[in-house]
């Protein structure tokens, strides 16, 4: 297939998905939105197809566990539903007499959704349900060890679509087999793109001079301090790091402990399933062994990591991951950075302000903007590190990647996506969620005029400065 082939079977897609989208906002209602979210959301939840799109994309891809993958299907989509469950997404959303202004949910139009082959399933029915509740249309462009679980699930989709009478273009997918032509087109011919996965894909993104959202890279950088509670610390970083085999963005990358609780910690940190290594040389060697990630590890199940690293005989046979004890940070020390494994940097500070300065130093090399960790019974030490550092949240307390993508425990909004601010190259800064798929038209009336005085305006700063 030539490159103009390629280009004008995308351009048939989206056509197809744009005519959808006008006929499903001519004809648009609250309870249709509603209920084109819910037929989704059960495609990927329906406990048999939930396992069978976990099962495939472990087996396709080559990335994460299945049972984790159940897991992720499950609660990813169920916060979502909770999320958006009464939210005014069609009509008059909000009217104010004092200021004169009504505003009317408006579509954003077609949606082009990139999305990765670490969640396949999750966060293609996270886009869709999103876009749905908004009113929107939405076409896919899966890597291509994802496209497998995407066709799986939009199969799905279309059943439960065939249950409510819905227009089944309102969700489509780029012609397998994929390509960056085919991807370009896409994020050229949408009128939102949405893209989760490689910084290259951000890039291009960014760079079509179609609007965009995408996200930033994860490098999460997580601090025990000297008054943490270690044995909590050390079980909520096991659970997060082992998590789909480390897939998510939010997966911590490196530990920074400080040197008073550093001993204590490792213990616990033993206890709970991380093996400490010093042998830092030697795991870069076999983690890079030609300067690129070793794909027998890369989101790896512990028994399969260990063996790629020929570690099976010197740590603990019941290891779930390990922590490679280090100091060097930026491009030269690749420890420093993301890994995609069950693999962690351990940094050991002489005190808070050290791990502090530590953490800004990984941040400056890599992940900026995404998230930082700290485990402490020290609340104004989570201010200061979020008045500090070039980051978008301060996750306290909690396993990491089950707590910065949205929790039931707590109040982020649930998403698989994480805008990383400037910091991070991106245009958000909050999780990707419905209000991201929705703008607003606003009618506009007179009012009676509120025009201030020189004196209300001024007089402060004339007391301070004179006229």
């Amino acid at each position: 297939m030539t490159a103009q082939d390629s280009i004008s079977e995308v351009d048939a897609i989206v056509a197809r998905a744009r005519a959808a989208q006008q006929r499903y906002e001519a004809a648009g209602s609250q309870e249709r939105y509603d209920r084109a979210a819910q037929a989704v959301a059960w495609a990927i939840m329906e406990p048999s197809r939930n396992r069978a799109l976990a099962e495939l994309s472990v087996r396709t891809t080559g990335l994460g566990n299945v049972e984790d993958k159940v897991i992720k299907n499950h609660r990813k989509t169920l916060g979502l539903m909770r999320d958006i469950a009464g939210v005014p997404t069609f009509g008059v959303i909000r009217d104010d007499p004092t200021t004169g202004i009504t505003e009317i949910a408006r579509p954003m139009g077609v949606i082009g959704a990139v999305v990765p082959s670490t969640n396949p399933g999750a966060t293609p029915a996270n886009n869709v349900i999103n876009a749905l509740k908004c009113g929107n249309a939405i076409v896919l462009s899966p890597s291509p060890k994802g496209v497998p679980t995407c066709e799986v699930l939009l199969s799905h989709i279309y059943e439960e679509f065939a249950k409510i009478g819905e227009d089944t273009d309102l969700v489509l997918m780029v012609p397998a087999p994929g390509s960056k032509d085919k991807t370009q087109r896409l994020l050229e011919t949408s009128d939102l793109i949405v893209v989760t996965g490689s910084q290259n894909n951000v890039r291009r993104a960014y760079t079509s001079g179609t609007p965009a959202l995408a996200v930033g890279a994860g490098n999460v950088t997580v601090i025990v301090d000297e008054t943490a509670d270690i044995a909590a610390a050390a079980q909520k970083i096991t659970a997060s790091k082992t998590f789909d085999n480390a897939t998510s963005c939010s997966s911590e990358n490196a530990l920074v402990v400080v040197d008073a609780v550093y001993d204590a910690f490792v213990q616990e940190l033993a206890k709970a399933g991380g093996a400490v290594v010093q042998d830092e040389a030697g795991i870069m060697s076999k983690l890079w062994p030609d300067g690129h990630l070793n794909r027998q590890v890369i989101a790896q199940d512990a028994d399969k990591m260990l063996a790629a690293l020929d570690m099976i005989d010197v740590v603990p046979a019941d290891t779930k991951f390990l922590a490679v004890e280090t100091t060097g940070i930026g491009p030269e020390y690749p420890l420093s950075g993301e890994k995609l494994s069950r693999v962690a940097a351990l940094y050991r500070a002489r005190d808070f302000e050290d791990a502090v300065v530590t953490t800004g130093r990984i941040l400056a090399h890599q992940g900026a903007g995404h998230s930082v960790g700290l485990h402490s019974s020290t609340d104004d030490r989570a201010l200061g590190l979020a008045q500090r550092l070039p980051t978008c949240r301060v996750i306290v307390n909690q396993a990491h990647c089950f707590a910065t993508g949205g929790a039931f425990n707590n109040g982020m909004p649930f998403s698989l996506s994480m805008g990383c601010g400037t910091w991070g190259g991106n245009s958000i800064d909050d999780n990707l969620h419905w209000k991201h798929f929705m703008q607003t038209t606003k009618v506009v009336r007179e009012i009676p005029p509120r025009e201030p005085t020189l004196e209300e305006v001024f007089g402060d700063y004339w007391k301070a400065a004179g006229k």
